[in-house]
């Protein structure tokens, strides 16, 4: 593959709450560093709701020589206020960009799961349920796939008015989107038990198209079969209703940080052998699941991150997080 990435957690924006709480500069300078040198990366997918850290962190990356995805990732929000979250966003990218450094815009990321207007459902959760409802959701394809693309109509022109380099939009398969809008085709792809058998061959189907391919997420939780669930590996968190705050898992869960190293293995040999040009694990840290190894089994919400780090919630020492077998899987491989 040519860019060897990983998505980089600037903080979730949703309702006014932000799921990383400690961004210093010096935090997230450190943390690119691990990603370019030990986990030789050469991409990073900077990914997040509030412009400023996004620019902070592209910034960073770019001064360090990787190159930067910029990834805005609207929650909840509706067209208007995407389209004014990406005008902003883009002319921050292009700033970073005119300093010279490679920089593809990503202009949002499975629109029709997180936000309103495309599927039925006034919330994410209601969104999500129709996944588990195959036939119901096949009646609501064409309708919300036209919706998405509409849409993305509006939002690539407003982008390349303001950013001069590469566009993309991180995509689920089944939006079926207009891949001439973009220079990338980009899509969020897991490996559930549910597609294992034909996963191969939607990647090559991908790659057939012609145009660049770049999975912008994939990856799996920390837990016994969660790789099994793919995308699906968060459904075992209870959130809090107003803050979307994940507070605990809804059972007990044995841990399989194993598990989760295999299953980023066996993607990135597949991607590598198929001719994926871009790949980015999800993710280095997901800050608001933190491993709390003394609390009850419930209360671990690392078990359920995608995160190859575990990050604690109360730390004297100089980092809050240390690296699972799957950091090393990845640093194997992208060595």
């Amino acid at each position: 593959m040519r860019a060897k990435g990983i998505s980089y957690d600037t903080g979730f924006l949703h309702n006014g709450r932000l799921s990383r709480t400690n961004f210093d500069p010096k935090l997230v300078e450190h943390e690119l560093r691990v990603i370019r040198d030990e986990l030789h990366c050469t991409a990073v997918r900077v990914i997040g709701g509030d412009p400023d850290r996004l620019e902070l962190a592209a910034t960073c990356a770019a001064a360090l020589g990787l190159e930067v995805w910029f990834s805005p990732y609207p929650l909840g929000l509706s067209t208007d206020e995407m389209l004014s979250l990406f005008a902003d966003c883009a002319e921050r990218a292009e700033r970073v960009r005119r300093q010279g450094a490679e920089v593809v815009f990503v202009t949002g990321a499975e629109l029709s799961l997180m936000n309103n207007g495309f599927l039925p459902g006034d919330s994410h959760d209601e969104r999500m349920e129709l996944l588990s409802r195959p036939e119901r959701l096949r009646e609501h394809l064409g309708e919300a796939s036209a919706r998405v693309n509409e849409f993305l109509r509006s939002a690539a022109a407003v982008v390349r008015e303001r950013f001069g380099g590469k566009m993309t939009y991180a995509a689920i398969p089944f939006e079926q989107i207009d891949w001439t809008l973009f220079d990338i085709v980009s899509m969020d792809l897991y490996r559930s038990a549910e597609v294992a058998d034909r996963f191969a061959e939607g990647v090559r189907t991908l790659v057939a198209q012609g145009k660049p391919v770049a999975i912008t997420e994939f990856g799996a939780a920390g837990y016994l079969g969660a790789g099994d669930r793919g995308a699906r590996g968060l459904e075992v968190v209870e959130y809090d209703k107003v803050t979307g705050a994940p507070l605990r898992l809804n059972d007990n869960y044995v841990r399989d940080e194993a598990g989760q190293a295999s299953y980023l293995r066996e993607l990135l040999e597949l991607f590598d052998t198929e001719n994926i040009d871009s790949t980015f694990v999800f993710t280095f840290a997901l800050y608001d699941y933190v491993h709390r190894p003394d609390a009850a089994p419930e209360d671990d919400l690392d078990l359920a991150s995608y995160g190859i780090v575990k990050v604690f919630a109360d730390r004297d020492t100089g980092l809050s997080w240390e690296p699972k077998p799957a950091f090393a899987a990845v640093a194997a491989h992208y060595a």
